[in-house]
């Protein structure tokens, strides 16, 4: 058989697995093992073994336990829940100014945290019934959820960013660093749909009434602003040493960690109950991830060893003769069309390591591909009828949030996103300029 069709038929039987339902990891690792052992014989099982010592060795990965960790510690020790009361006080007199506070609030546990699914549990269960009881549109209260949410992976310290990292061999804090420009731009984006969507139909999002503002006096305001400010503390003293070179990324995440928990503890909340939930869901994500990555390797050494990265650069290339940026830019619409039914973490494994190489190949500095996936995936969380935020948020969500309701929700957002997605790739400075003047890239 030809490498080529053998190349098609693994990732077409790879997609055919996901879609039955089955475990990514399961579907990627079975697809690998299987190929390997038919391909190379019993020799094709030291692909999974070295796949596996190649990820014990990668240090970096010693920092996703200790991001997770120290957002769940924020979460479940309800530190977030001082956040959003400042907010509220600070930017209710605004119409819109609660939705504007949640986007404030996503990009604070974003720093926190590094996942999607941590903004969106906080916002479902903190934002959303203050949202509802203030007469917020429907409309207006899924979709700055949703996509609030979805800026943890962009947002430096980005989990996604960090495995990233692993596929493409780019150090991780250059990834970082160019992920935070975007994801500003990106949640000042959204604040400013929200003033201008507001300022044209005030029903939509109605400020505090005047009873309300009048009992709030000046104390409790600076009274909820040092309170608020006890999470930005958390992430100065994680990564302040890091960037002065004082630690190491690694130590910088036990900084962080450490940080929250020091926190929870002066505020009185770190109770066994809340290190337990902590441990034990930080260990879950954890393992999930590792299982998928181990996976994923040993398929890409399959993958790889067929040539297939080769073919398909040369079928862009020299057969369709297509430039370098229109290559691009059908590569970022594929990763659009698969986040209708995959996350993000399985087009990461699938699809990043053979579009890596390929933007390589063409020229692309890897540091700004990072930052343009990570929006394409940020636009695929929220894509109808598979986007992972979109079922995050039924789960969560009261009844009365119809999945029509949430589909459409999600519609000004995603195209905020492409106007963020657009702007990064004309000008890619958005992203390169931070870690060339942080670290002298």
């Amino acid at each position: 058989m030809d490498y080529n069709t053998i190349a098609l038929l693994m990732f077409s039987t790879m997609l055919l697995m996901m879609l039955t339902g089955q475990r990514v990891f399961g579907a990627i690792g079975f697809v690998a093992v299987v190929a390997a052992l038919a391909l190379w014989g019993p020799g094709g099982t030291d692909m999974g073994f070295s796949a596996v010592m190649k990820l014990m060795k990668w240090t970096p990965l010693l920092t996703l336990p200790m991001f997770v960790f120290m957002g769940y510690v924020m979460s479940e020790s309800r530190l977030a829940e001082d956040l959003y009361r400042m907010f509220h006080v600070w930017f209710g007199p605004v119409p819109g100014g609660l939705a504007i506070g949640t986007i404030l609030l996503m990009v604070m546990i974003s720093v926190m945290n590094g996942l999607s699914v941590a903004g969106m549990a906080i916002g479902a269960t903190i934002a959303l019934p203050e949202l509802m009881r203030r007469g917020y549109d429907k409309l207006m209260i899924s979709g700055v959820i949703q996509a609030g949410s979805s800026l943890g992976i962009l947002i430096p310290p980005s989990v996604v960013l960090v495995l990233f990292s692993l596929i493409a061999r780019q150090p991780v804090s250059q990834l970082w660093l160019a992920g935070a420009v975007p994801g500003m731009l990106m949640a000042a984006l959204f604040i400013a749909y929200i003033l201008i969507r507001t300022w044209l139909n005030p029903a939509l999002a109605p400020p505090m009434s005047a009873d309300e503002l009048a009992s709030v006096t000046r104390a409790e305001k600076f009274r909820l602003l040092r309170a608020g400010l006890l999470p930005v503390f958390i992430f100065v003293a994680m990564m302040v040493p890091f960037l002065n070179g004082w630690a190491s990324l690694t130590e910088a995440s036990v900084i962080g960690a450490l940080a929250a928990v020091a926190a929870a503890l002066i505020k009185g909340r770190f109770t066994r109950a809340v290190f337990e939930t902590a441990t034990r869901q930080t260990m879950a994500i954890t393992v999930m991830f590792m299982l998928i990555i181990t996976a994923a390797l040993s398929f890409g050494a399959v993958f790889d060893g067929l040539g297939a990265g080769r073919a398909i650069q040369n079928f862009f290339v020299d057969s369709l003769g297509l430039s370098p940026w229109q290559v691009l830019v059908l590569m970022q619409l594929s990763f659009l069309v698969m986040g209708t039914f995959l996350d993000d973490t399985a087009m990461l494994v699938i699809v990043a390591p053979v579009y890596v190489s390929l933007a390589k190949v063409l020229g692309f500095d890897l540091v700004w591909y990072g930052v343009l996936y990570t929006i394409t995936c940020q636009i695929a969380y929220l894509t109808p009828p598979f986007g992972y935020n979109l079922f995050l948020m039924k789960a969560m969500a009261p009844p009365e949030f119809t999945l029509p309701v949430i589909y459409r929700s999600v519609f000004p957002f995603v195209l905020v996103m492409i106007l963020t997605l657009v702007l990064v790739m004309i000008f890619p400075e958005l992203a390169l300029w931070l870690p060339r003047e942080v670290l002298g890239r």
